[in-house]
């Protein structure tokens, strides 16, 4: 079928349990939709607060606790909190992207460690967080291998693309500035990278279909081109329908198409939530004439305001409330909503961290002043 922009929108908003809070065990929500960005600590807790009904801060603590739900090195070269089911999966599929980028960075090179003795460090890096260390700890361990003391860039290239978890240090958000890391549990048989590829393909389609290989592409950080044989060789399990320009949008058979009428409630998104990260066209949720200003240079991606369905506005904590930059004029309905949501999201960060997100204040001074509005008190 072809498929609208408005309904390409609501698939991703269903999918990603953006349309109405479900309730659900949390380890479930995180399978479902994938992933969640990780970067900043408080983020998963932001996206499953938005997502999912009465959800309890304490409820993803113990998740990540007993490895129900794991935070990792991923896609994009980035921090995710995923599904403990999809690590192995996930780490496998990214592994020579993950290897690549550091082991031929300078930092790494100009250490003077081939990639051969890199990768003779792994079994006793991995046998020794068998319980979780510090970077202090596994740098002493390193020296004991080397004769030395190990240059900066060996533990940099070792933690990005080693099977090591971060290991939580507990509160506020699970995990702190200063991580611990832990081994991965093992999980034979280990796909091969190509299995590996097509699992990640479909994990990504049931949370972020229908999508086109380029959109796989940069959510994975995979060359297209290896993304479209792959996806050619998943041809019998997939369905492709047209997009709004004419091109080809891949899915997984019988996943949900809301109708483009379904209403999408106000929302306010975390920072570097997924939806604005998955796809190469961002236009489903993100619109073009913000996307400089919410995706900053540095990389960095400020919390967003969803009003039906799309990125509307940015907001951050304040001492009196939720401070809401709209991009332009919001009709009442869509304030009484937010406002509503405001003071659901104050409760999260007071019982968690009033301040969260405050070390990114500096972006404020950088937008419009104009217009903005505290919310929430």
């Amino acid at each position: 079928m072809r498929l609208s922009a408005r309904r390409l929108n609501r698939a991703t908003l269903a999918r990603q349990l953006l349309l109405r809070r479900e309730a659900r065990p949390v380890a479930d929500a995180v399978r479902r939709v994938v992933a969640l960005q990780a970067q900043e600590p408080a983020s998963p807790y932001v996206a499953l607060w938005n997502r999912l009904a009465d959800f309890q801060p304490a409820d993803l603590d113990a998740a990540f606790a007993r490895t129900a739900v794991v935070k990792a090195t991923l896609m994009r070269i980035t921090l995710h909190a995923v599904h403990a089911d999809d690590y192995t999966t996930f780490h496998e599929a990214m592994l020579r992207n993950l290897r690549a980028s550091r082991l031929n960075d300078r930092r790494f090179t100009s250490t003077g460690l081939s990639i051969a003795d890199a990768d003779a460090l792994l079994p006793h890096l991995v046998a020794f967080a068998t319980e979780p260390r510090t970077k202090r700890d596994i740098e002493a361990m390193l020296a004991e291998h080397l004769g030395a003391p190990p240059e900066r860039g060996v533990w940099w290239a070792l933690r990005t693309f080693a099977p090591l978890l971060h290991a939580p240090t507990g509160k506020p958000w699970s995990f702190g500035r200063e991580p611990t890391f832990v081994a991965a549990p093992a999980a034979p048989p280990r796909p091969t990278p190509a299995e590996a590829l097509r699992g990640l393909i479909r994990r990504y389609l049931e949370g972020f279909g229908p999508a086109s290989a380029e959109d796989v592409a940069q959510f994975a950080m995979q060359r297209r081109t290896v993304v479209r044989e792959a996806m050619q060789a998943m041809a019998d399990e997939l369905v492709v329908h047209e997009g709004p320009d004419g091109k080809p949008l891949h899915d997984l058979p019988d996943a949900p198409l809301p109708d483009e009428d379904t209403p999408a409630p106000p929302r306010l998104l975390g920072m570097w939530d997924s939806i604005l990260l998955a796809y190469a066209d961002r236009g489903r949720v993100l619109p073009d004439e913000y996307r400089q200003t919410v995706l900053r240079r540095n990389g960095d991606v400020l919390p967003t305001v969803l009003v039906d369905g799309h990125v509307r506005g940015v907001w951050r904590p304040v001492d009196d409330g939720i401070e809401v930059l709209p991009f332009h004029r919001l009709p009442d309905d869509a304030w009484e909503a937010l406002t509503a949501e405001a003071r659901g999201l104050l409760t999260l960060f007071a019982d968690r961290d009033p301040q969260a997100y405050a070390r990114y204040g500096h972006w404020w001074s950088k937008l419009p002043a104009a217009g903005t509005r505290v919310i929430g008190r």
